[in-house]
């Protein structure tokens, strides 16, 4: 356990409003501070900062807790790592060991000294006269690397051999836990360890700290997969990194490019395209959208011509938009991707390929109009009615108004037409997304759905009451210290939910404790998102006027009451069925007699 007093100290060091201003635009709003969450997309802000109460809390997504709470979820961190980091941030040092006795776990910091060790290995490797001769031909005569650029970008190989790298980080100090969790090792059926990567080029992933946090390799053939990526690690989500974003972030304000692979991303750097990314074997996700969306005002989307690449494509415009980013199209001819292009072409070319490249609408447009025969009557209905619901679909009415008229100029047809069908998709789109919203709506207020608290729709009187005792206690240390010294008739044992007990539970153990209560030190028991509901539940509190004594009183008399209904019903159900059990023998035994 790491001492109370040191989380206490972090947290006061690490301002909330400084730490979360890093990651998020925050604007003041009376006493508080609001701004876009960096949890979910969205476009009107509904994530609030409370310095008062040192929290945050989202009104559209419910994540919320404290400065702890916060890199937690935003470095994709456990309790302890994310201390850590603060601590790093803060300039405290927390004691060594700080869990004597428990299940050793291995740190994010251990994993990038371990990944910087590998990073060595795998460079050493490449530039060895034997082992790196074939490697080194690959990229230096096939993808016409120079040494700078192999070099900028740390690229290694990982030798055609089963245990050379685990022997080697062995021999400096790591153990085989930490080889497993980082994903540079793995045990065979027969318990022997060996290496994940074998005769392929190694990509360092690195973080825009500076940090090794993954590594991808690829074949130098055509032997499958072409491509091996990091699994997620202690220090690693792949949902939530960009290769090639540690140099880009100095040159992408205004633009970004977004890549589909390393290769693309580091070919376009080598001439000069400084301002391009790429995700890691995986399609864009709305993290990477919100990530991007930190450091750039657009995005070029340069993925490959063929259908895999369109359909990706298509995604990243939408998770894109969701964020409120301008997006363009690059569209490569005479090449399979951007790295080819330049090759052939040259980076003039390519600079020119950028200027021109299409808006997500023409880009969809065009897709659409490719699959119909628009000389045709039904070609030209079919198109106008795709084009209908995309132009529908568009928030803006200023950008409604300008796809109608390039819409309409293509298929031939009046504005007015066209315009006329687009009123009545985008009513009939408000209307479904209101009924959506209200049902939406029902079922939050019975519960259903609830995955932090799921025990909560079986019995939504007992949850309220619930939420009304945890809320109180949460924000006033006269209503913890009444209920942990008896005066208050309550234990967890009443309590309906598992997670109402179990927060009951946490409250009155960390208030009769030594050091007393503390709302961070409930991070260490209940996950991030568990943590965001606790804040709810005081903010629901804050925001009413009678908080008193008689409030948690009644409430623990409401909880009382409808334990004890549930119990009479379950005695009257137990009884319901002993007696249709006796008539059923009963019944059977006269029966028999009679036969």
């Amino acid at each position: 356990m790491i001492p109370k007093e040191i989380i206490e100290e972090i947290r006061y060091r690490c301002d909330i409003e400084d730490v979360i201003g890093s990651y998020v635009t925050l604007k003041r709003a009376g006493s508080n501070r609001n701004g876009l969450c960096p949890f979910h997309s969205e476009k009107t802000p509904s994530f609030t900062v409370f310095p008062g109460t040192k929290s945050f809390y989202c009104f559209g997504c419910g994540a919320g807790g404290d400065v702890i709470t916060f890199i937690q979820k935003m470095e994709n961190l456990d309790y302890v790592a994310a201390l850590e980091f603060l601590a790093t941030r803060a300039g405290i040092t927390i004691p060594n060991d700080p869990t004597p006795g428990g299940t050793p776990t291995v740190s994010r910091r251990r994993i990038y000294e371990m990944n910087l060790e590998a990073a060595k290995f795998f460079r050493a490797a490449l530039f060895d006269p034997v082992l790196g001769k074939e490697a080194m031909s690959y990229l230096a005569g096939h993808r016409r690397l120079t040494g700078a650029t192999i070099k900028r970008f740390g690229l290694g190989f990982a030798p055609n051999d089963f245990g050379m790298l685990t022997s080697h980080l062995k021999k400096a100090g790591y153990t085989e836990s930490e080889l497993i969790a980082g994903f540079l090792s793995k045990k065979s059926q027969r318990g022997t360890l060996f290496d994940l990567f074998r005769n392929r080029i190694i990509f360092p992933v690195i973080d825009t700290a500076g940090n090794i946090v993954a590594f991808g390799g690829r074949v130098m053939d055509d032997s499958k997969p072409k491509y091996l990526n990091s699994s997620d690690t202690p220090g690693f989500k792949k949902s939530r990194v960009l290769f090639g974003l540690n140099y880009a972030k100095d040159h992408c304000a205004e633009e970004l490019i977004l890549c589909e692979g390393y290769m693309d991303t580091i070919a376009m750097h080598a001439a000069g395209f400084e301002n391009a990314v790429a995700t890691l074997g995986t399609a864009i996700t709305a993290d990477h959208a919100r990530l991007i969306s930190r450091y750039t005002k657009r995005v070029i989307i340069n993925y490959d011509s063929d259908e895999a690449g369109q359909k990706a494509a298509d995604k990243a415009m939408q998770l894109l938009d969701e964020v409120g980013l301008p997006v363009r199209v690059l569209k490569l001819e005479g090449a399979k991707d951007a790295d080819e292009f330049i090759k052939k072409f040259g980076a003039d070319a390519f600079r020119s390929l950028l200027r021109s490249s299409s808006t997500a609408f023409d880009f969809k447009m065009d897709k659409i109009l490719a699959k119909y025969n628009t000389s045709a009557a039904e070609g030209k209905i079919r198109a106008a009615r795709e084009l209908t619901a995309l132009i529908a679909a568009t928030y803006s009415g200023v950008e409604r108004e300008l796809y109608l008229s390039a819409a309409a100029n293509k298929l031939g047809i009046s504005v007015e037409s066209l315009a006329n069908d687009v009123k009545r998709a985008r009513a009939k789109q408000v209307r479904e997304a209101r009924q959506k919203e209200s049902r939406d709506l029902q079922l939050t207020v019975r519960n259903f759905g609830d995955r932090v608290n799921p025990d909560a729709a079986k019995d939504p009187a007992a949850a309220a009451a619930e939420e009304i005792i945890l809320g109180l206690c949460l924000l006033f240390p006269e209503h913890r210290k009444l209920c942990a010294a008896g005066e208050i008739a309550l234990s967890s044992s009443d309590f309906f939910t598992e997670f109402g007990r179990r927060v009951y539970e946490a409250i009155m153990e960390a208030e009769r404790s030594e050091n007393g209560f503390s709302f961070s030190q409930l991070g260490e028991h209940f996950s991030p998102d568990e943590m965001g509901r606790l804040v709810r539940l005081q903010q629901d509190r804050q925001h009413l006027q009678n908080n008193s004594k008689e409030v948690l009183q009644d409430a623990a008399k409401s909880l009382h009451a409808l334990g004890a209904a549930r119990q009479a019903r379950a005695a009257g159900d137990w009884q319901s069925t002993l007696i249709a059990r006796r008539a059923m023998l009963k019944k059977k035994k006269d029966g028999n007699e009679k036969n």
